[in-house]
């Protein structure tokens, strides 16, 4: 990977937490997946399968045991998992410890050893595709992009959160409209 660019990363990298995220977005343009700790939610455990059978996933959790734990449950439910590390040196900072602390180049080089393919930036939907669909700015927005989320299996968030989602999982606009007709109630129908 060049050094200078963010490469564009195929597979859905697995973190714990959000400074990593920051830091891995940082280095490289990915969807990522937060567990948030050992104790990972079940709708965080499914979204990480989706990604897992969908497009692969990369665990990337800190060098210390915390994330080594993390690393080993995950890896028994996902054995196909890449595998993406940074030595302790590499992630400290005024003695903490963890991704967010790796510099660019650190975390491009462990995710380049961890086989990380490079793909094409898509941006399928845009802003202005969620305002269309009722998905951001008004009344039901976020009751929508629940129900669609839970329709595509890959959960709900923030407008800017959904938007990542759908480009970032590859949903296609027939998947979507496909999903608004069967789960979204028409307007006035009571539901």
């Amino acid at each position: 990977m060049n050094e200078q660019e963010r490469p564009a990363i195929k597979e859905v990298i697995v973190v714990e937490g959000r400074d990593d995220e920051a830091a891995v977005l940082r280095a490289v343009e990915a969807m990522t997946i937060a567990t948030h700790g050992y104790g990972i939610r079940s709708q965080t455990l499914a979204l990480i399968e989706k990604a897992y059978r969908e497009q692969g996933i990369i665990l990337f959790t800190d060098p210390d045991h915390a994330g080594r734990a993390i690393r080993r449950r995950l890896t028994r439910l996902f054995p196909g998992a890449g595998q993406a590390y940074l030595t302790a040196e590499e992630a400290e900072k005024n003695g903490d410890i963890g991704i967010e602390n790796a510099d660019a180049a650190s975390i491009r080089r462990a995710l380049d050893a961890a086989g990380a393919g490079q793909k094409a930036i898509c941006a399928e939907y845009t802003p202005d595709d969620l305002w269309r669909l009722g998905l951001t700015g008004g009344p039901r927005a976020r009751e929508r992009r629940t129900a669609l989320g839970k329709a595509l299996g890959i959960g709900d968030g923030n407008a800017a959160a959904f938007l990542k989602k759908l480009n970032g999982f590859g949903i296609t606009r027939e998947a979507l409209q496909q999903a608004w007709e069967d789960f979204i109630p028409p307007e006035g129908s009571g539901q």
